[in-house]
């Protein structure tokens, strides 16, 4: 069934973590974790709408001066977020460039910058390239649980784990998927697009019958727009059902606090990334690091329910050896014995 969003980890499981959520029916998409992103094209930055972090180690926050250069002049806004000390994090980033002429751009850049604490309270300053990227404080805010964004058809949770530093985990919620009658868009003459949003919208919050829906798409003969009423559309809609959860999960020791903060925030999800860096021969090793083994970020999986496991952050000391470090993920997540030789293709 086709959900609201596709998530796909950008780099391979050796590269930096950095997840991106790419909205179908929308030129839009989120991204976990802003390490090494130059593989994204300035296309798919440029659809952007918020960025989350999980801390600022090198690894998981370089990527930010990339992004930057991507959007600036060229998109309006970029909404971040980040645990402690977040703001004044991207403050330095951006102090450490001259804006002598950037205050001239055609097109304002805005970076909403949110930082949340370890209460749950967090503070909020706004970066706009018109005031050459002085820090401007916004209002406080306080988290409603653990949601961090939240919108009609989606909403991204998140709670810290303890990875000497403060991490952050996360969760993106759709709320509720439409299946939507392609045959039926077809028979009334029309194309899927951006509108196919704003009609599901309008439906899951029970929007009037002649609310006008703006009905757009481009096709091969060009652009179309007519408008149609809720009432005219809302039959397309064949079905509501429950939406995807993806869990994205990096950089954490193997503890019960920690597994009991997954178990809360990612209990049933139904694709969980998370990071397998070590091999359980290497345990030790994996504690110090503050880091998960393979079979620990399976342990997790199994305990949390996830109905699919992802690893990936993999140490470059297992090149050769990926696929053991997959294998002992999946045996681990299955409750059966690990493979022996670790070699499986």
């Amino acid at each position: 069934m086709r959900c609201l969003f596709e998530a796909q980890l950008v780099n391979d499981a050796f590269g930096d973590p950095a997840l991106y959520v790419d909205f179908r029916d929308e030129r839009r998409a989120l991204l976990f974790d802003l390490g090494d992103i130059s593989v994204l094209p300035p296309r798919k930055l440029m659809r952007l709408s918020h960025v989350f972090v999980t801390h600022t180690h090198m690894d998981h926050f370089s990527g930010f001066d990339h992004l930057l250069r991507v959007v600036l002049g060229r998109k309006t806004q970029v909404v971040l977020f980040g645990g402690p000390d977040f703001v004044a994090q991207v403050e330095h980033k951006l102090r450490a460039y001259t804006w002598n002429v950037v205050h001239r751009y055609e097109v304002e850049l805005v970076l909403d910058v949110h930082e949340v604490g370890l209460d749950g309270r967090g503070r909020r300053a706004r970066f706009s390239s018109r005031a050459r990227f002085e820090r401007e404080e916004c209002a406080s805010f306080e988290l409603g649980d653990d949601v961090l964004h939240e919108e009609t058809t989606f909403r991204v949770r998140g709670r810290f784990v303890d990875h000497d530093v403060p991490c952050l985990a996360y969760a993106i919620e759709e709320k509720a998927h439409l299946k939507v009658g392609k045959d039926r868009i077809a028979a009334l003459g029309l194309a899927s697009g951006p509108w196919l949003r704003e009609l599901k919208e309008a439906v899951l919050t029970g929007a009037p019958d002649e609310r006008p829906i703006r009905v757009q798409w481009r096709d091969r003969s060009g652009e179309h727009v007519v408008t149609r009423s809720v009432g005219e559309l809302r039959h397309l809609v064949l079905e509501v059902v429950s939406g995807q959860r993806i869990g994205y999960v990096t950089d954490l020791r193997y503890t019960d606090a920690n597994l009991l903060t997954l178990s809360q925030l990612l209990a049933g999800v139904d694709r969980l990334f998370i990071e397998s860096v070590f091999l359980g021969e290497d345990a030790e090793h994996a504690a110090r690091k503050n880091h998960l083994t393979a079979h620990q970020a399976g342990e997790i999986a199994r305990r949390v329910g996830a109905k699919a496991v992802m690893p990936f952050h993999f140490s470059p000391r297992y090149e050769e050896r990926a696929a053991a470090l997959i294998a002992e993920v999946h045996a681990a997540w299955s409750g059966s014995p690990a493979p022996s030789g670790g070699n499986l293709e």
